[in-house]
């Protein structure tokens, strides 16, 4: 039987790459339901090419304008949060949570209550509210399937193995563009500069976590949601080839490492298909190319944003809902030109020093505490440009 699926996201990078592996496997897949934020016209043409009975856009004021785009295709349009909650809970087995930032949360978690395979590409899931996710799936029977590429490695590497065998996790980052700069070159840094990436192509808010090196630091915070293993068992390591996508280290001193090209369909597909594989059209890798793979440690004085996620993820409370929403914040006003690259992790740990934060119970106390951070980074970054 084909595999009914849903993609929360359709017409972002990740969505894009899942409908293309979907499309080339037909006689695979099902598509159920498609979600956008936006991009009527791209959600139309993919509900179209795809067969989609659902088609949700997350502004409730295009609604007319998808549902006249959709005309005739026996495709049903809706739109708003409750749509997006009405996509993440149909009848679709697997779902791919690829909404960016908060707006994620609660369509996420109805996937997950709903007992769903889901593969997770939004970081904010796991980042803030991922004690209430991960308990939430062991209740429902839901299967949490990370998507990162360095989540998915360390998955791939652990199959088949017993949690008390493994040792330590190790996360590898490229170092993205500045890895070789000085403080000084990055203070003058430019959002175009920070934005090209050496290695991987993706959206302007992740390549400048990847600038940052706060991109490494959510997804330590994200593996020790996954994974259950504590900060100081999960390492952080520089890779600057990103070939090695991550490693597991066992009690007997092995290391596992998985390999792969920069192309996020290799992990995408390992989801889509789990707990078997399926072909891709990735470049495959050629080591004697290559030549040879190089490591190294992070510079915490240069990269102060790893060392604060790792902090937040040893906190007793929200922090990591501080850290992630001030981040967003800093990231938004340094693209727009109101802050400098250095001033990202300078608002973030000030908001970390400023706001009072207690674990969330619910998701609703997780957006409450977002939207609080988020209100109060906006006005230190006013500060900062008077």
């Amino acid at each position: 039987m084909k595999r009914r699926i849903a993609i929360l996201g359709a017409t972002g990078s990740i969505g894009r790459s899942t409908l293309d592996l979907v499309e080339r496997s037909p006689e695979r897949f099902e598509v159920v339901a498609l979600t956008a934020q936006k991009s009527v016209a791209a959600l139309a043409d993919a509900a179209r090419r795809t067969g989609a009975k659902l088609a949700v856009i997350a502004d409730p004021g295009r609604f007319d304008e998808l549902r006249a785009a959709l005309d005739g295709s026996g495709c049903r349009a809706a739109a708003g949060p409750e749509g997006l909650v009405e996509a993440a809970a149909c009848e679709a087995e697997w779902v791919m949570a690829a909404i960016v930032g908060c707006a994620g949360l609660v369509p996420t978690m109805a996937a997950i209550e709903a007992g769903k395979a889901v593969a997770l590409a939004n970081k904010e899931a796991l980042v803030t509210a991922g004690s209430l996710m991960t308990d939430a799936a062991k209740s429902s029977g839901a299967t949490l399937l990370p998507v990162d590429s360095e989540h998915n490695a360390i998955f791939q590497c652990l199959a088949g193995s017993r949690s008390q065998h493994v040792s330590r996790l190790v996360l590898t980052a490229s170092g993205g563009p500045f890895r070789e700069r000085s403080l000084d070159e990055m203070s003058r840094a430019t959002p175009a500069q920070a934005v090209a990436h050496p290695k991987w192509s993706m959206g302007t808010k992740i390549s400048v976590d990847s600038a940052t090196l706060m991109n490494k630091g959510l997804e330590l915070i994200e593996a020790h949601h996954l994974f259950g293993l504590p900060s100081d068992r999960i390492d952080v390591i520089v890779h600057p080839q990103s070939v090695v996508h991550s490693l597991v280290e066992f009690v007997d001193g092995s290391l596992l490492a998985q390999l792969g090209s920069a192309d996020m369909r290799i992990p995408i597909a390992y989801t889509l298909a789990w707990p078997e594989r399926m072909e891709t059209p990735a470049e495959r890798l050629s080591l004697a190319d290559i030549g040879r793979l190089d490591f190294e440690k992070p510079d915490l004085g240069r990269f102060p944003s790893l060392r604060l996620a790792r902090e937040a993820l040893e906190g007793s409370g929200g922090e990591a809902i501080v850290l992630n929403a001030a981040n967003e914040v800093a990231v938004e006003a340094f693209l727009k030109g109101a802050i400098g690259f250095c001033d990202i992790g300078r608002l973030v740990e000030e908001a970390l020093g400023k706001i009072n934060s207690s674990a969330p119970q619910s998701i609703e106390e997780v957006v409450a505490l977002d939207r609080e951070t988020r209100e109060r980074a906006s006005l230190m970054v006013s500060e900062r440009c008077c």
